[in-house]
């Protein structure tokens, strides 16, 4: 899915944050429901839903087999800034490609919220309000903000000399939030088609660069990745030399039991 440079953009940001660069930033709210062990007649509830993507058979397959780590650290002759948005426009490039195969899977009526996990993503506009979007309505609000802040030179500078502003840092930050977000529901809403399409090696190592990009520059609140740590720990992993003969593959670890629901 490509979106125009002209689309109108409704940006969200959290209270605690700084978001000086645009008039039109709005705010946001992280609300926990922790719901009790049991339910009201004191059964166990149901098991969590198995997660398709853990399984060793897939976490396994990636398209690039070098040290993600080695790959995204700063060079000493370039400007942090400069790298940070170089990889920054990477990302969103990359997510909006890899969202775009199965775009056509993600509707209103199949994704009828923006899951991810136990977690719901709910948008604020400009005023604040709190509104529910379908997964597809969610990902193009964040990929038109993203392509319209990143094609604004005043924000992400192209031309020699010109300095990128006070909070670029900050915005960046919120930008890897939103893609992140996108990341996640792919996981977890459209793995399946991923599969069906043969992409999931490319989603993994997508998923993978970009999590110890912002890790390596503190870019995400780890409370924020957190619900995807038991695909982190597999995916972000040195991959190990191929093994000379066949063996079992290492079990990946079992999901954590949450018996929650985060709304951001």
């Amino acid at each position: 899915m490509v979106h125009s440079r002209n689309e109108t953009i409704h940006i969200s940001f959290p209270k605690n944050e700084d978001c000086t660069l645009c008039p039109l930033l709005g705010f946001s709210v992280t609300t926990s429901l922790r719901k009790s062990k049991t339910k009201p007649n004191g059964k166990k509830p149901p098991a969590e839903e198995k997660k398709q993507y853990l399984e060793a058979e897939f976490t396994k397959v990636r398209v690039v087999d070098f040290d993600l780590k080695e790959l995204v650290m700063l060079p000493r002759e370039i400007d942090l800034n400069e790298w940070l948005a170089s990889n920054t426009t990477t990302f969103f490039n990359l997510i909006n490609l890899q969202y775009s195969t199965i775009s056509e899977f993600c509707t209103g009526d199949t994704c009828q919220a923006m899951t991810a996990c136990n977690t719901i993503y709910y948008w604020y506009d400009e005023r604040g309000k709190k509104t529910k979007c379908t997964a597809p309505q969610y990902v193009d609000f964040v990929m038109s903000l993203v392509q319209k802040l990143v094609t604004d030179d005043d924000i992400f500078p192209t031309k020699y000399g010109k300095e990128f502003p006070n909070a670029f840092e900050s915005l960046v930050k919120k930008i890897c939030r939103y893609l992140f977000h996108v990341l996640a529901h792919l996981f977890w809403a459209h793995f399946k088609e991923t599969v069906a399409l043969d992409l999931q090696g490319h989603l993994n190592t997508l998923y993978a660069h970009f999590i110890v990009f912002v890790r390596e520059f503190n870019l995400v609140d780890p409370k924020e990745t957190c619900i995807m740590d038991d695909l982190s720990e597999i995916l972000c992993a040195p991959a190990p030399p191929a093994p000379a003969a066949p063996s079992s593959p290492t079990s990946a670890p079992s999901p954590s039991s949450h018996n929650h629901v985060t709304e951001r």
